[in-house]
């Protein structure tokens, strides 16, 4: 009689589980548009790998999402340390506001997009056949991802060049806005005689030590507006971002 397999020794399979591989052409064009040549490809690989792609419980080790937590913890320190050396005369007050405009995930999905990360990320065929090589929280997540993979490849330094490269079009916008997009979507939602924000939580998802919420910020019965981030705050802030891109042109609620 043919005896189980240990439990132990199954899940030791399932760990060995072998990760999707970039085609040489792929890693090629990712490390010329990221301007760094990996020594452990398979971070840049890993980075690029969305859970979907991976079956069973080990599936999200394998995947980008770990990478992803570390990067979004880098990209916190250099956006920090670059509004700390570049605006010396303001307070805390003012350099929050900065800050939470920019480490979230809708501008995280913004810098991916500049730097056509999408095209390369690997998921299953049911994803990308729903567009999730061009889903906001996709190309957040492989940008924070691809931040940590080049902090633990090539240190903080190479990190903060992709930065700056892929957040340029970003920084250059948002030169002198301090004021915090729900402050701005409320003031216009006040010029303009309509009712003030409600924002109502629709969604919570994920672990416990990693959820993920999801807000609708409606103006009246005529706008409304979803966003998605690692709390309630910045959910709010992201929907308010996106629907202040509806309402009106986005320079004009600059403060300049």
């Amino acid at each position: 009689m043919k005896q189980a397999r240990p439990k132990r020794t199954r899940q030791r399979a399932a760990a060995k589980q072998v990760l999707p591989q970039l085609s040489g052409e792929a890693v090629e064009a990712l490390e010329d548009r990221i301007g760094h040549h990996f020594r452990d490809r398979d971070l840049l690989t890993r980075a690029m790998t969305h859970p979907s792609a991976l079956s069973g419980r080990n599936g999200a080790l394998k995947s980008n999402q770990r990478l992803e937590f570390l990067g979004d913890r880098v990209l916190g320190l250099v956006i920090a340390e670059r509004l700390f050396d570049r605006r010396r005369t303001e307070r805390e007050g003012d350099l929050a506001p900065r800050l939470n405009r920019l480490v979230n995930k809708q501008a995280c999905a913004q810098a991916a997009k500049h730097m056509d990360l999408g095209r390369h990320v690997i998921m299953s065929q049911y994803e990308i056949e729903g567009g999730g090589r061009e889903r906001e929280s996709t190309l957040g997540d492989v940008c924070e991802a691809v931040i940590a993979a080049l902090y633990l490849d090539g240190g903080l330094k190479t990190a903060r060049a992709f930065i700056e490269r892929a957040f340029a079009p970003q920084f250059e916008a948002r030169q002198g806005r301090v004021k915090d997009p729900k402050t701005l979507l409320q003031e216009w939602a006040q010029s303009e005689g309509h009712d003030l924000p409600d924002y109502q939580t629709v969604d919570r998802s994920g672990p416990d030590h990693d959820p993920r919420f999801t807000v609708e910020v409606r103006i009246g019965d005529t706008f409304r507006e979803t966003g998605s981030d690692r709390s309630k705050q910045d959910a709010e802030r992201a929907a308010a971002f996106k629907l202040l891109e509806q309402v009106e042109p986005f320079h004009d609620t600059s403060g300049r």
